[in-house]
């Protein structure tokens, strides 16, 4: 499986997903070094706005928290 994503994530393997998105292990073709990474998408499996709201909300929370973290070795780096 090797799709581009958002333009420039090479999508390598399909790691997991559920209700709200999906989880791929990818490289991105916009760093020097194509480095590795991980690309969660947000694609829930409903269209009940009320509950579209809330995973897109969650998805932002879970965003800010990484970003709050700061960085180290063994949290997952925020790129967008």
């Amino acid at each position: 499986m090797e799709t581009l994503l958002a333009g420039h994530y090479q999508i390598i393997k399909h790691l997991g997903g559920g209700g709200f998105g999906q989880t791929f292990l990818a490289r991105d073709n916009h760093l020097p070094g194509n480095p590795w990474c991980v690309v969660k998408q947000l694609k829930p499996q409903f269209n009940d706005p009320e509950a579209l709201a809330t995973a897109k909300r969650l998805f932002a929370r879970e965003a800010e928290t990484l970003y709050r973290l700061g960085t180290h070795d063994q949290i997952p780096r925020l790129l967008a």
